[in-house]
């Protein structure tokens, strides 16, 4: 049995694509995952499955929870093992956090190539993507020169639509609900 976290991309957000977390579990529960939890009410499941082919995961719960709730859902997943490497390797620790600091971690379905070179940083300053690795990318926005997350706009323009993003913290909470199952 494979553990996953499943990122669905947005889902309650400002009162729009409303999914109620009881709702998800069940509607997971009947594609036949087990130990299914949910953390927040962003879209973060995790999953046990004896399938191992992500792709036909994302498109099958993706597909599934269309036909429910009548809007798209779409879904990017990774192993549980990604997150605890990601976490262990903790790429801010260099970042002096303060509260007008965000620190993000953006998840891409595809391993999509830019010619960014990192770190990049917008034209005011908010927002920057310290690296790309892989089909993640670390970033950190800073309220205290931008209120609103329009720098986060580039993810879409340099990286597509297929991306969903958390915040660390959210990061570190599915940490605390995964199964600890390291051999």
């Amino acid at each position: 049995m494979n553990q996953y976290v499943a990122f669905l991309r947005g889902i309650n957000v400002s009162g729009y694509h409303k999914v109620p977390m009881i709702e998800l579990r069940e509607e997971m529960h009947k594609l036949n995952f087990k130990n299914v939890a949910t953390i927040l009410n962003s879209g973060n499941v995790i999953f046990d499955s004896i399938n191992n082919d992500l792709k036909n995961l994302e498109k099958t719960i993706s597909e599934h929870l269309e036909k429910v709730f009548g809007f798209p859902v779409p879904t990017i997943i990774r192993q549980s093992e990604m997150i605890y490497r990601l976490l262990e390797r903790n790429p801010f620790r260099d970042i002096v956090n303060t509260k007008d600091i965000r620190l993000y971690i953006s998840f891409l379905r595809k391993d999509i190539q830019t010619e960014l070179d990192f770190p990049w940083t917008n034209n005011d300053k908010s927002y920057t993507i310290l690296e790309k690795s892989n089909k993640e990318i670390i970033s950190i926005l800073d309220l205290s020169i931008a209120k609103t997350p329009k720098g986060m706009e580039a993810l879409e323009r340099y990286f597509g639509k297929d991306i969903t993003t958390r915040n660390w913290n959210t990061i570190k909470r599915i940490e605390k609900k995964l199964r600890v199952d390291l051999n």
